[in-house]
């Protein structure tokens, strides 16, 4: 036990040392910057280990190496120095490693065959190659040999030998005629991975005398053929005329008739062989049995099932093919050949080893004077590879002595390296079946920061995404990296953002106000240097108008609509797919800005229509679906939803999994897309029935994987475009045995509900999970990070478990295994939680308020220390209230305000305080229990501020020349009232303001007269209040002076004439006379007159009177008192027909003198002014209508 502890001891101390290891800097692959540095040399291509060659060709092996300065290159061949200059084939490529063999002209590509390895050196090391084994192609003639012809009976097994000839690569066979037609194969007849020829039983059909079997060597091109085979079959029938035909009656007795038999193995012999493949290769057994009628074979993996995704058979299932094997692949494959008369079986045990591969392979160091790192080389493989170092090619142990470095099996460890540290560094993994080889250098420089990035680059993202900054650096030793925001921005910090090791700041989700210049600094030891980077964040890209569904008769057209947001300074493109495809290019497609026009709609169009929206930062769709119907319903095919399947049948039935068979029903006329196949569960769950998965339409069997221990029975739903059968009839039950739990319960939490307990919950298994009977829960916990054993406790199938008497919110280790009476599951992962939180012990202290202006403030304090939390922290709340308002100087309702501020911050600001007010304000910590004590009260208070508005304005006793105005004081003075100004200006009978007096008020003044203003006028006013911070928010009000009664008087008389009688008689007498002309005028239009218009109009043409014309108001075709005949065109009324009081201040007098009119009840003119027209008189003495009284009027006056 003491020498256990010791080793332990030792081990730790080497953990120890490597966690505090600076972490090694990679060297970027920035070409500048590789020119410039030192570094020691790199293989950068070489060709493979074993490398075959083609004799017909020049002999190429590849060494290429970069490092500063250039490398230098050697070679050896079987171990010893390859001088290429005594040499005159052999050539070195220019600035490179590469060999070129010349054997073109006389030389044996078998001459150079042997082990070369490649040698790059330089002043800092030594990289060296794999060991190139370079072999000659081969393509051997066959063996001469006498080929005897086959005679065989009917229904007998044969095979035929190809024994290809041993060529380098092995040649690939096949089986062909004379004519090179490739021979038929099947389940009867078919070729072996050894390149034979099997026929499990033959028929007379085989008969022929050409099966040839031939070789073809890839590497050389060439193709090598063996002697033809001659095949007899003798039939029963033939064989035994032939038998009659030489015996007596009495002796013959005829050949036997063809019987079946039951199988047996042609290849691999026996009942059991051995197999050994290597990891990562494919796998290939074989089994070719014999029989009558031909047997059918079936392979099975004994205690496991075949991997699913890398299982394949092959050669009609006679040859099981796994690609990608590993280590789990072992076990004994089972392969069963079988027909109506029996079976046979060959057990195939297969071991999978492996050649070395990397688990971690070494990689390159830079370093900086007296710091430390290591290199790492592990790998595994089957048997276990040995692990050796060498440094610039030389075993380490008789390498040079470094102090810097020690070698501990795997590992090298540096400390306090200097400049003659630097060297190359080879691990060599390797074991019975290969060997890996892998350059790594250590390279100390002393090197100060420098940025990568390009200076000034420009990020551009959509709002509400990541943005992510670069800010790729090197230097030696590894700098350091900040960040900053604009010109002299604070270092950025806090959840906002995330620092990547490799310099780039990420802004997790960026919003408008990310927007900005962003400052990487590296710094090291040795400098500092910056870089300055621009981030955009634009607005999303939107769809605001989508395309809607439309159905459409043929022959008609539709449109799409499509209206966007986007951010102004991006440009966006729209365009229009069909079904995921391009528009079809056809004139009846029309695109416009914002939508997609389809004319003369036909079938084809139907389908999807998507508008996709993008810009160079986003991109935004939306679909919509078109229906083309029939113009005029015809007679349609009657579609419907599958029959249900039917005939279930289970076989294969094995311990974890099971084939399920079916007949599809009738699809009624819409193909079967796809069968859903369900479960139920007979022992946990009867009657549920669960999804168990779904298979193409076409098929009608499938492998379903199966659980333990449970009660199975399956049903298979069809599905077609019109949706889903009824479920099939279930099929028979199938109890699969009990095993132990493959799963762990998931969601395993522990929280607290008391600050000494931890509650740890889980979601329980379901029942089919559960794989056995008895299932119960193993609950293990510890505290974390104290070195105490576990903790273990077994509980029945519930999903909680309370541990009490724990720390206060301390964290534990966590987990929760499945078991039952077969086992348990899987060791399962582990949790972390917390016990349960108490309320934090101390309030935050250091309290101070800055005044930012009158209505807002921020407060500052020092945080909790994190262990008097006694929980998860999440945030500082403050409490404040108003104690008074400093101007009314009474005290009011205490109404206590919360702002609580998330995470570990230390200041907050208070905004919507009251001016001129005094405040108090405490703070304290919140947990997920609740809230600390409070830190003591902090009295603080605000300036003044400027008012609000006066809380009245009343203007009364309004007189010829006065106004007397009253208001209140303002609801919030927010400090001293110093004055109040009030400003007025007049307003006329146009709305139009004249000049702004003002007025300025003492604040004590509640009321004020104003004098020496305008009579019957009336007037704006603007009044506020103003404390010494400045003026407040004004109240304005309108107000008018009375008007003189003298001028009242006057408009009296001027409205009274329309009541005198003189003017009521005259408008009488000029009723009348308008009557006695309406009557005069009737009676000559019914005397069938004709008016000589047109010639009087020549006759007595009036130069000074113009037309007056429809469309611009001017005057057009008229006819005076001697006519008699109305206006046929124009106006003289607006284009309103009325005449507006505002247009005119005069009197009706006015319009009274020189032509006799009348007016209707809005004012407009009748008679003159009526712009009636009338129908012009037709040619000849047929009289026209009756002129209505209007137009006769027209015709007199």
């Amino acid at each position: 036990m003491m020498t256990k502890k010791t080793i332990s001891a030792s081990r730790a101390f080497l953990i120890l040392f490597l966690c505090q290891m600076i972490t090694a800097l990679e060297v970027p692959l920035d070409p500048i910057l590789l020119k410039e540095l030192s570094q020691p040399p790199t293989i950068t291509q070489q060709s493979p280990k074993d490398y075959i060659v083609d004799p017909r060709e020049n002999i190429v092996i590849q060494c290429e190496a970069k490092g500063k300065p250039p490398p230098s290159f050697s070679w050896t061949r079987n171990g010893t120095h390859f001088d290429i200059d005594k040499d005159a084939r052999v050539t070195v490529k220019p600035n490179s490693g590469t060999l070129v063999i010349n054997i073109m002209n006389g030389g044996k590509a078998e001459a150079y065959e042997g082990v070369y390895q490649c040698t790059a050196r330089n002043e800092r090391g030594a990289a060296i190659s794999n060991n190139i084994v370079i072999r000659s192609s081969r393509s051997p003639l066959w063996t001469k040999e006498k080929v005897e012809p086959k005679h065989v009976r009917e229904g007998d097994p044969l095979v035929l030998h190809c024994s290809p000839p041993v060529g380098l690569p092995p040649p690939i066979i096949f089986w062909m005629d004379n004519s090179f037609q490739r021979l038929p194969q099947n389940e009867r007849v078919s070729q072996g991975l050894n390149g034979d020829l099997y026929f499990s039983n033959v028929k007379p059909e085989d008969t022929r005398e050409d099966y040839i079997c031939y070789a073809r060597f890839n590497h050389t091109q060439t193709i090598q053929q063996k002697q033809p085979i001659s095949v007899k079959v003798f039939s029963m029938d033939s064989l035994n005329e032939t038998i009659s035909a030489n015996l007596s009656g009495t002796d013959f007795y005829g050949a036997k008739p063809l019987t079946e038999r039951r199988p047996t193995l042609l290849t691999p012999v026996g009942s059991t062989s051995n197999k050994v493949e290597l990891r990562g290769n494919v796998l290939l057994l074989e089994c070719i049995a014999e029989g009558l009628p031909t047997p059918v074979i079936r392979w099975i993996k004994e205690g496991g099932e075949l991997p699913i995704n890398r299982t394949f058979f092959e050669n009609f299932k006679k040859t099981l093919k796994i690609i990608e094997v590993s280590e789990a692949d072992s076990g004994k494959y089972k392969c069963v050949a079988r027909n109506p008369l029996g079976s046979t079986h060959h057990t195939i045990t297969v071991t999978v080893k492996a050649a070395p591969y990397w688990i971690t392979a070494p990689r390159n160091l830079v370093l900086s004077p007296g710091e430390d790192g290591t290199l790492i080389c592990r790998a595994n493989g089957n048997p276990k590879p040995n692990i050796s170092w060498l440094t610039n090619g030389v075993p380490i142990a008789i390498a040079p002595e470094d102090p810097s470095r020690k070698v501990d099996g795997d590992t090298i460890i540096f400390s306090d390296v200097q400049e003659r540290s630097s060297a190359v560094y080879q691990c060599n993994a390797s074991n019975e079946y290969g060997y890996l080889l892998a350059n790594a250098f250590v390279n100390v420089l002393a090197e100060p920061p420098r940025i990568l990035t390009p200076a000034n680059k420009l990020y551009q993202v959509i709002a509400n995404n990541p943005a992510l900054l670069d800010c790729a650096f090197f230097g030696s030793p590894v700098p350091e990296i900040e960040w900053f925001k604009g010109v002299k921005g604070s270092i950025l910090r806090g959840d906002l953002y995330v620092f990547h090791d490799n310099g780039t700041l990420e802004i997790p989700v960026a919003q408008k106000d990310s927007t900005g210049t962003y400052t990487c600094v590296a710094r090291n030891k040795l400098g500092k240097v910056q870089n300055e980077v621009h981030l955009e964040v634009k607005d999303p890209t939107m769809i605001i108008k989508q395309p809607e569904y439309k159905i459409i008769q043929r022959g008609g057209q539709v449109s799409f609509e499509c209206t966007i947001k986007h951010d102004p300074t991006l440009i966006p493109t729209i365009t229009w797919v069909k079904d995921n495809g391009e528009l079809p290019d056809d004139e009846r497609f029309i695109i416009h800005k914002d939508s997609l026009a389809i004319m003369n709609v036909t079938d084809k169009d139907d389908g999807t229509y998507t508008c996709v929206a993008n810009t160079t930062l986003d991109s935004v769709s939306a679909s919509a679906v078109l229906t083309v119907v029939a113009a005029t319903p015809t007679p349609a095919i009657i579609y419907d939803r599958p029959n249900p399947p039917f005939d279930l049948e289970l076989t294969d039935q094995l311990e974890r999994s099971i084939q399920l068979s079916w007949i599809p029903g009738y699809d009624n006329n819409s193909p079967i897309t796809n069968f859903v196949i369900e479960y139920e569960d007979g022992m946990h769950e009867p009657g549920v029935w669960h999804y168990q998965t779904e298979v193409r339409g076409t098929q009608t069997t499938v492998q379903l994987k199966l659980s333990p221990y449970v009660n199975y029975s399956f049903r298979v739903i069809a599905v077609n475009e019109i949706g889903r059968s009824q479920p099939s009839e279930a099929s028979e039950q199938y109890l699969t045995k009990a095993a132990k739990p493959d799963e762990n319960p998931s969601g395993v939490q522990g929280i607290g509900s008391e600050p000494d307990n931890l509650v740890i919950i889980w979601e329980p298994l379901k029942g089919f999970q559960s794989n056995g009977p008895g299932l119960q829960y193993k609950v293990s916990w510890r505290q974390k990070d104290v070195g105490d054993e576990w903790t273990s406790v077994i509980v029945a199938n519930v999903s909680k478990y309370i541990v009490s008497g724990t720390p206060t919110f301390v964290p534990y280790e966590i987990k929760v295994q499945a078991l039952n009476d077969l086992g348990y599951a899987p060791e399962p992962a582990e949790v972390i939680g917390h016990s349960g939180e108490d309320l934090p012990m101390v309030a935050p202290g250091n309290v101070q308020v800055h005044i930012v202006n009158s209505t807002l403030a921020k407060v500052h304090w020092d945080p909790v220390p994190l262990k008097t939390v006694r929980g998860r922290l999440q945030g500082y709340r403050i409490y404040y209230w108003k104690v008074q308002s400093l101007s009314k100087r009474r005290r009011r309702h205490v109404e206590k305000k919360i702002l609580t501020f998330s995470g570990n911050k230390t200041h907050g600001m208070l905004p919507g305080l009251e001016p001129y007010s005094s405040y108090k304000l405490n703070v304290r910590v919140v947990n997920g229990k609740g809230e600390g004590p409070a830190s003591p009260d902090k009295l603080f208070k605000t300036p003044e501020g400027v008012p609000s508005s006066p809380s009245f304005l009343k203007i009364t006793n309004p007189t010829l020349d006065s106004l007397t105005l009253e208001w209140g004081l303002p609801t919030h003075p927010n400090g001293v009232l110093i004055a109040y100004t009030l400003k007025f200006q007049p307003i006329n009978s146009t709305h139009e303001f004249g000049p702004l007096v003002e007025i300025r008020i003492p604040a004590n003044e509640t009321s004020l007269i104003l004098s020496n203003l305008n009579y019957s006028t009336r007037y704006k006013f603007y009044f506020y209040a103003q404390t010494s911070v400045g003026a407040g928010s004004q109240i304005t009000e309108e107000a008018v002076t009375i008007m003189d009664e003298g001028k009242m008087a006057m408009a009296s008389r001027q409205v009274d004439i329309a009541t005198q009688g003189w003017f009521i008689g005259l408008m009488c007498a000029v009723a009348l006379l308008i009557l006695i002309l309406l009557i005069v005028c009737f009676i000559r239009r019914n005397k069938g007159g004709k008016y000589p218009v047109k010639e009087k109009e020549d006759a007595h043409a009036d130069p000074e009177i113009q037309p007056m014309k429809e469309d611009d108001g001017t005057f057009g075709e008229y006819s005076d008192a001697e006519d008699h005949k109305p206006l046929k065109k124009g106006s003289r009324t607006p284009s309103d027909r009325t005449v507006k009081k505002e247009d005119s201040d005069d009197s009706l007098v006015d319009y009274g003198e020189g032509v006799n009119g009348q007016f209707n009840e809005d004012g407009s003119f009748i008679g003159q002014y009526s712009g009636k027209k009338e129908k012009e008189p037709a040619e000849g003495n047929e009289s026209s209508e009756a002129p209505s009284p209007v137009n006769a009027m027209n015709s007199f006056v």
